[in-house]
């Protein structure tokens, strides 16, 4: 019986390794798809939900956004979103962009003037937003871009991505930490917030502007961000992909295990009278 359990470990560990390189077998064999997928994601997908634009906002969106910002967003920005000293900026300016990015990733509103922002659930339904950047985009500014990575290419986006983004994002953009802030994953970003963010440069990011980083720039960046969101793991068993050194430490975890349970497992089949 003891040998049984034995056998029927390594079986186990066995199996567990070959399902473990069965999957990353598939995911190569699945390459040759891969750009038509990701064209497909990139023109199916939403990126976020359509905001009224100012010259389209209806007076109903104009009045609906001015009540929710008032009882939301004037303790911080003021009635008139001329912004409060020490509470919040203006928002005269800024444009559908800035309010649309900070609405839709659940920054604001803060639950403190001086918390750092960061990615959450949306307070505001979709169209409350939609009112909202409505309201917010009439006193001017830029509107929400328009991103396709589609467009862009996916090595000029590694090498723009490794420039300027990933000495805080990592080049996986898997998100850090840096000096006063907490560094956002990416791997949950839109492409429409992706262009947002390059141009707003939330928090302690760097803001992007045209004369930095063109629209085929962001695009690029966009299609390698999202290339990132699902990779292939073609060497087998991804790990979460936390880097390879972690990853050999497991690797020869189980194979160690494995080799262990074999040597045991022969060693038993042979007589102690055979050794003498």
């Amino acid at each position: 019986m003891r040998r049984r359990l034995q056998i029927a470990a390594a079986a186990v560990c066995g199996g567990l390794a070959l399902i473990g390189f069965a999957r990353g077998g598939s995911a190569s064999s699945g390459a040759g798809g891969l750009a038509s997928a990701a064209a497909r994601r990139s023109a199916g997908s939403s990126s976020s939900p359509s905001a009224l634009s100012p010259s389209s906002a209806s007076a109903a969106s104009l009045s609906r956004g001015r009540r929710l910002f008032v009882s939301s967003c004037s303790a911080c920005h003021g009635f008139n979103a001329e912004g409060l000293p020490g509470k919040g900026p203006s928002l005269r300016g800024v444009g559908a962009l800035a309010a649309d990015f900070y609405l839709q990733t659940g920054r604001m509103p803060l639950p403190s003037p001086k918390s750092e922002p960061t990615r959450s659930r949306p307070t505001f339904s979709q169209p409350d937003i939609a009112a909202l950047v409505a309201y917010v985009g009439s006193f001017g500014g830029p509107p929400i871009p328009v991103v396709r990575p589609s467009r862009g290419s996916l090595a000029r986006g590694q090498e723009l991505f490794a420039l300027d983004c990933a000495g805080c994002h990592t080049i996986q953009a898997q998100g850090g930490i840096v000096t006063g802030a907490v560094v956002p994953s990416l791997q949950a970003a839109t492409r429409t917030q992706i262009g947002e963010a390059v141009r707003i440069g939330p928090y302690v990011m760097p803001r992007f502007g045209e004369g930095e980083l063109s629209e085929g720039d962001v695009n690029s960046i966009a299609r390698y961000i999202r290339s990132t969101q699902k990779p292939e793991d073609r060497g087998g068993w991804g790990i979460g992909r936390i880097g390879p050194i972690p990853e050999g430490m497991v690797a020869w975890l189980l194979a160690g295990a494995c080799l262990l349970l074999i040597a045991r497992l022969l060693g038993e089949r042979v007589s102690p009278r055979r050794l003498r």
